[in-house]
C-alpha cells in the first residue's frame, strides 16, 4: 500500500477515487478523475517548500540505492568486505554493467522493514563501509572502470564501536584519495546527503542532486536542537540550511540536478532509474573525452573552487 504525506493527501483521495472508478469499469470517470489528478499533482509539487521536500527526500518508498542497481545494472555482482574488519551492509559495492558500459556501482542502503534496517545499520556506515568503498575504487582504478556514486544517508554512524575503527579517519582517507584516482567518478544524491556521512563518497567528478533530495552538514533536527534547544523547530532549521538542489547549485556546491518524476521518485521508480542512467552515460561520455591528466585537473580544479570570502 502506498504511503501519502500531509500535503499529497489530496492526491490520495483522487488516487482512491480512481481505483474505485475502475474496478467499476466507469471509463469516463477514470478519464476525469486522471486529468483532475494532473492537475493536482502539478499544482501541489510545482510549489514545494523546504521542508516538504526534505520529507520526499526521506520518504519510506523513495527508492534505495539497491533498488537503482537493480533496475540499471545487467549481470551484476556484490563486492563484499574491506580486508580489515568486516562488511559493512550499509554500504553496497556492485560490478555490472550500464547499457554496455562496465561500471561499479557504490552506494549507500537504508533497509526496508525493521529486519534489514538493523541489518543496514539504517543506512549509517561504519568506517569499514567507507573502507570497503575506498577499496572498490582502487580495484575500479586497476581495472579502468568508472565509478556511480549513490549517496543516501542520516550521516555516517557516530557509535562508540565506529568511533575507536577510526571512522573520522576513514572518512578524510576517502577524500583524500578519492581526489586523485584516475578514473571517472560520478557521484548522485538519491535521497538524504547527511555530513560526511555523505562526503566520504561525494568526492567526484560530477556531483548532482536528484530533484528531491537534500544535502547538508547536519540534519535540520540536530540544528534545531543546537540552535533553539528546541527539536520541533525542524522546517525553520530545513530553510537556513539551505538543504535543497536549487540553493546548492546557485553557490555551485553541485554540478546538475536530476530531473526525476514531478510526483517523486517513489511514485515512479523506474523514470526515476532511467534519469540517473542517462545521466551517468552522458556525464561519462563528456569524462572519457578527457586525458588521465586533464581529468584529475578539471577534478582538482572543481574541489579547490568551492566556497568563497571576502577580503
Amino acid at each position: 500500500m502506498a504511503n501519502y504525506l500531509d500535503f499529497e493527501k489530496s492526491i490520495e483521495e483522487i488516487q482512491t477515487a480512481i481505483e474505485s472508478a475502475k474496478a467499476r469499469s466507469d471509463k469516463d470517470a477514470v478519464e476525469i478523475l486522471e486529468k483532475d489528478l494532473d492537475k493536482e499533482v502539478k499544482k501541489i509539487f510545482g510549489n514545494l517548500n523546504d521542508y516538504q521536500k526534505l520529507q520526499l527526500a526521506r520518504h519510506p518508498d523513495r527508492p534505495y540505492a539497491l533498488d537503482y542497481v537493480r533496475l540499471i545494472l545487467d549481470n551484476a555482482i556484490e563486492i563484499h568486505g574491506d580486508r580489515h574488519f568486516r562488511d559493512d551492509e550499509a554500504i553496497i559495492c556492485y560490478l555490472g554493467w550500464i547499457d554496455g558500459q562496465r561500471s561499479i556501482v557504490i552506494g549507500e542502503q537504508k533497509g526496508r522493514g525493521t529486519k534489514n534496517k538493523l541489518k543496514r545499520n539504517f543506512g549509517m556506515p561504519n568506517p569499514e563501509g567507507y573502507r570497503k568503498a575506498l577499496r572498490v575504487v582502487e580495484m575500479a582504478e586497476k581495472f579502468d572502470i568508472p565509478v556511480l556514486f549513490l549517496i543516501d544517508t542520516p550521516g555516517a554512524y557516530p557509535g562508540l564501536g565506529a568511533e575507536e575503527r577510526g571512522q573520522s579517519e576513514a572518512i578524510a582517507r576517502n577524500l583524500l584519495e578519492l581526489s586523485g584516482v584516475k578514473v571517472p567518478l560520478i557521484s548522485i544524491v538519491i535521497g538524504e546527503g547527511g555530513s560526511g556521512g555523505a562526503l566520504a563518497i561525494g568526492v567526484a567528478d560530477k556531483l548532482s542532486m536528484m530533484r528531491y533530495s537534500v544535502f547538508s552538514v547536519i540534519s535540520p533536527e540536530g540544528c534545531s536542537a543546537i540552535l533553539w534547544n528546541d527539536p520541533s523547530k525542524v522546517e525553520q532549521a530545513t530553510k537556513a540550511l539551505k538543504v535543497t538542489p536549487e540553493y546548492l547549485k546557485e553557490h555551485n556546491l553541485i554540478d546538475d540536478i536530476i530531473d526525476e518524476p514531478l510526483i517523486g521518485a517513489h511514485r515512479d521508480k523506474e523514470a526515476a532509474a532511467n534519469a540517473i542512467k542517462e545521466y551517468y552515460l552522458t556525464s561519462l561520455k563528456e569524462l572519457k573525452a578527457l586525458t588521465k591528466d586533464d581529468l584529475l585537473q578539471k577534478r582538482y580544479d572543481k574541489l579547490t573552487s568551492i566556497g568563497s570570502y571576502n577580503e
